[in-house]
């Protein structure tokens, strides 16, 4: 009784703000209901844009900051784990370091450009990195303010796992270090990489802070500007991306959940021959 009582607190929590926004893009004074909040989005200039942005930007940040995450904890886990309290505090620094505090870094950085280096190769490097159509200082920024939840949720996948036995036996094998990490280690993560591709993709569609002081659009931005002008159409937008938000994490835990299927490989193929033959001889 008491677990129903919670989870019905919880849920009226969660769920009464959006029904009284739903309402409120719906109902309008004296006409009635209206979906027109709802029907105009998709004419709305700028929302296909801000929304497509944000979603590339969620994309190349989980890919990157996986390609940053993974093979440093598994060396961390294999090799040096008395190196992992130090990298535990390099990965949680960002949790120290305010957006507003970040972001003035990062402006400072890119005044270098005009300042001192107008005249280098280097300065078409920092006009590259914010081009208004895909801002590649956005995704390097999210990246260090996703590092936290990214390394939470892959160190508690690696602690489940027992990596250095399945190391040691995948290359007593005959495995290839590529191959123990693409087919080995990381078939049995997939719970961790989908929880830390979770995250990563709310703290991106959800960021305002940075985006908006270096002067980029993307779908959070998009919504408060609007917000003056059109406040209806910014709350039908702001449920809208509520339930897309949804369906995409929905669909990263039903990844992360799949039973991975792994092939053997050549070095588990040698291996089962060479049993094979062994049964022969004897």
């Amino acid at each position: 009784m008491w677990r129903g009582a919670v989870l019905l607190l919880a849920g009226a929590y969660f769920l009464l703000p959006l029904l009284a926004s739903f309402v409120f893009t719906v109902h309008v004074p004296g006409q009635g209901i209206s979906f027109e909040a709802y029907t105009q989005l998709l004419s709305a200039e700028g929302f296909t844009e801000s929304l497509l942005l944000s979603l590339g930007l969620a994309a190349a940040t989980i890919a990157l900051s996986l390609l940053l995450a993974v093979p440093a904890l598994v060396a961390v886990r294999v090799g040096s784990p008395r190196l992992r309290p130090v990298v535990e505090v390099m990965c949680m620094l960002p949790l120290v370091v305010p957006p507003i505090a970040l972001v003035t870094g990062i402006t400072t950085v890119l005044r270098w450009g005009p300042d001192h280096l107008s005249r280098t190769p280097l300065y078409q490097t920092f006009l590259a990195v914010q081009n208004p159509d895909f801002p590649v200082v956005l995704v390097l920024a999210y990246t260090v303010l996703a590092l936290p939840f990214v390394y939470r949720s892959l160190d508690a996948g690696l602690r489940a796992v027992d990596v250095p036995t399945l190391v040691e036996a995948a290359r007593s094998c005959g495995a290839s270090w590529p191959y123990v990490v693409l087919r080995v280690i990381l078939p049995n993560l997939r719970a961790a990489l989908a929880g830390a591709a979770f995250l990563t993709l709310a703290l991106v569609l959800g960021e305002f802070t940075i985006a908006s002081l270096l002067g980029f659009q993307p779908f959070a931005v998009w919504i408060v500007s609007i917000s003056g002008a059109h406040a209806r159409m910014s709350v039908a937008v702001s449920v809208l991306s509520l339930l897309i938000t949804w369906l995409l994490l929905l669909l990263l835990s039903r990844a992360g959940t799949t039973p991975a299927t792994v092939s053997p490989g050549p070095a588990v193929s040698r291996t089962s021959r060479t049993s094979r033959t062994s049964g022969k001889e004897s």
